[in-house]
């Protein structure tokens, strides 16, 4: 898989196919929008959606985490996605998975989900704090017009750019980086997207899921 290297604000980072970011200096991954539990709460309500995206997502961890040197994931908000996700199947794979990663430091930027579903278990050791949340080079938020004391990372909008031609028409995760900010693609199963249209100034870089390209 091809990451893409940028400098942003002096700091070397990488744009990961995978719809994360990977700051190297601090062994740092930045995750927006995992949205742990969607699914369970859309089965809670009696929507028949499919079962096993909370271990998609963490094996979609698990997965980064072996390609790059990790010793701290900051989630960029909307770790859970509703009340409904404190079920208890969701929680016990959340719970194994951090067993697993005793020493890994975990830190979540709340987001609008996390408000309306509650902190999650204190069992996973997640430092929570709100936004901003700033970090050398970077202000970590959910909500991409907060403004930080540094280049914002932010989540929250799971932008999506459509590459078209002639005959076809494709949507494709994307990173929109700005002067001032930027927005991360959703890392989560089952969370969907929106078309976003790049502004004067701003970039887009789209991941295909092996590579990460600059197309705008």
């Amino acid at each position: 898989m091809s990451a893409c290297e940028v400098v942003i604000n002096g700091e070397s980072v990488l744009l990961l196919p995978q719809k994360a970011l990977y700051w190297p200096r601090q062994q740092m991954l930045v995750i927006a929008d995992i949205h742990f539990g969607k699914a369970a709460a859309f089965r809670a309500q009696g929507v028949p959606v499919p079962r096993g995206t909370t271990t998609q997502n963490l094996n979609g961890l698990d997965e980064l985490m072996l390609l790059h040197r990790t010793t701290q994931i900051v989630f960029l908000g909307d770790f859970l996605h509703a009340r409904a996700s404190h079920a208890s199947a969701t929680v016990a794979a959340m719970l194994a998975w951090r067993r697993r990663h005793p020493a890994l430091r975990l830190l979540l930027v709340r987001g609008n989900h996390d408000l309306r579903a509650g902190d999650p278990s204190p069992l996973l050791g997640i430092e929570m704090v709100d936004e901003p949340h700033t970090v050398g080079a970077f202000s970590f938020c959910h909500h991409p017009d907060i403004a930080g004391d540094a280049y914002v990372l932010a989540g929250h909008v799971h932008p999506v750019f459509l590459l078209s031609s002639r005959r076809d028409r494709l949507r494709l995760p994307c990173f929109l980086a700005g002067p001032t900010r930027m927005v991360l693609p959703s890392f989560g199963a089952f969370t969907g997207g929106f078309v976003v249209n790049p502004m004067a100034g701003e970039h887009v870089y789209v991941t295909s899921g092996e590579a990460v390209h600059c197309v705008r």
